[in-house]
């Protein structure tokens, strides 16, 4: 179990507006990353050290957007504005996952802009809408050279994380400690009693750190 990537609603700029403003913010740009077409979405990401990206995420006008959980989980952050959507962590076998919670998992595809396929099973998302101090979690059907952390720059990483919430809750949802994806990632755990979820991601730049 480790830290995948971050997920970051586009705002009403639309997507490559929000990429472009992040992406400056950081000295580096957001690069095309294609359409899911079973969530009714589409992202533009950032490759990042230790296996790791940021994602900017947009729902299309679609009815898929409508009917996946994840889907609607990005039109209803977007809607309120963008901004932090969630965190994922990678699992070797999502099955243990599923036994836990007690559900099957959701096949997940994004079509590239090279014209190949990305494939993985995900679950979760449902336990994020309704408390977004959680994340959901990713098995990758495609080889590791495929991942989308692939080719990063590694001057660029994941510092810190700073999650609004309760590390006892979240350790229940993982179904083991809190510490075990985040290893080599510092959280910091603020407003226990305020709206949870991500507030801010602290990335280390060749310039220095950066805090969106």
């Amino acid at each position: 179990m480790r830290l995948d990537h971050l997920s970051f609603a586009a705002g009403p700029d639309g997507l490559a507006s929000t990429a472009q403003r992040l992406g400056g913010l950081l000295g580096k740009e957001f690069v095309d990353g294609g359409v899911h077409p079973r969530f009714g979405t589409r992202n533009m990401i950032l490759p990042l050290a230790g296996e790791t990206y940021l994602e900017i995420v947009e729902a299309l006008d679609h009815p898929a957007s409508d009917k996946a959980p994840f889907g609607q989980a990005v039109k209803a952050r977007s809607a309120l504005g963008g901004g932090w959507l969630g965190w994922v962590v990678a699992v070797k076998d999502i099955s243990v996952v599923e036994t836990r919670l007690g559900r099957e998992s959701a096949h997940g595809n994004r079509h590239l802009p090279d014209g190949s396929e990305l494939l993985w099973k995900q679950i979760g998302v449902n336990g994020l809408i309704a408390d977004p101090q959680l994340p959901f979690f990713i098995e990758w059907e495609s080889p590791l050279h495929m991942h989308p952390s692939t080719g990063a720059d590694t001057t660029f990483s994941l510092a810190c994380l700073e999650i609004a919430g309760d590390p006892l809750r979240v350790s229940e949802w993982l179904g083991e400690s809190v510490e075990a994806p985040l290893e080599d990632v510092k959280v910091e755990w603020v407003a226990p009693n305020g709206t949870p979820g991500i507030l801010a991601a602290q990335v280390q730049t060749p310039h220095g750190l950066v805090r969106l």
